[in-house]
């Protein structure tokens, strides 16, 4: 008896699980971002000058699950998250100091090496709208993901560093550093329009893991007044990974 009792309480907890990985779910997602920009007019934002690095940021947001399916393979996941992208870029120069307009001209006669250093944070309100193909039932296991992704830009911010090592016989000090910022953000569209691909893993019991890839479809400018052929180009280009636990939620 005391077997049979236990067999009906694993069972009854199964079909609970089970009834709760088939319907809706809502949860929390946090993890980083790795970002930067790209497009044959990218040098035309402002910040930008020469080659690009990525920009390290995080991102943090809700997320919904709702099977578009019976048996749970199918799954739309939309999610609403704060992220934070951008790019940098840095280099050193120790030559042609009159013909690099970072350079103060009025210092470049006794300039020995000048160091560059921009950081363009780009924070905006995205909304992925991801199918899912999960690998088992419920939406647990494996998973590969594609999607349209829309986001508002809220805040813009560029901080700017310049460095300066002068020669030995300019009678002035070694180094001067000089350090300034930017929250202008009128040189670029506030809507932005883009997709999503992605893979992760996701436990029966709600908790997940994933990476994923967002490519900007919209260029980055305010292009109303200007016509599709001679819109110039840039668009954002991130990578995200992303940790997450889900409740279920509803029927």
């Amino acid at each position: 008896m005391k077997n049979i009792a236990l067999i009906a309480v694993f069972a009854a907890a199964s079909t609970s699980l089970a009834q709760a990985q088939s319907g809706p779910r809502l949860g929390i997602r946090v993890g980083g971002t790795l970002s930067t920009i790209g497009g044959k007019n990218a040098d035309q934002v402002r910040g930008y000058s020469g080659d690009l690095n990525y920009k390290l940021g995080y991102n943090a947001g809700i997320s919904y699950q709702l099977p578009l399916s019976s048996d749970g393979f199918w799954t739309l996941a939309p999610e609403l998250m704060y992220n934070r992208k951008g790019f940098e870029r840095s280099y050193e120069a120790k030559s042609n100091f009159t013909t690099n307009a970072d350079v103060d001209q009025s210092r470049s006669a006794s300039l020995e090496k000048f160091k560059y250093e921009n950081k363009r944070v780009l924070s905006y309100i995205d909304l992925p709208i991801p199918v899912r193909i999960n690998t088992a039932p419920g939406g647990s296991g494996l998973y590969f993901e594609l999607g349209p992704q829309v986001g508002y830009m809220v805040a813009s911010k560029a901080e700017t560093t310049k460095e300066y090592k002068y020669t030995a016989t300019s009678g002035v000090a070694d180094y001067k550093s000089e350090s300034g910022a930017d929250k202008a953000k009128e040189d670029l569209a506030s809507f932005d329009i883009g997709a999503v691909a992605g893979l992760g893993y996701q436990t029966a019991g709600g908790f997940s893991i994933g990476v994923r890839y967002n490519q900007g479809l919209k260029t980055l400018f305010d292009t109303k007044d200007v016509s599709a052929k001679n819109e110039p180009k840039a668009f954002n280009r991130a990578f995200t990974a992303q940790v997450g636990f889900l409740v279920p939620w509803g029927k």
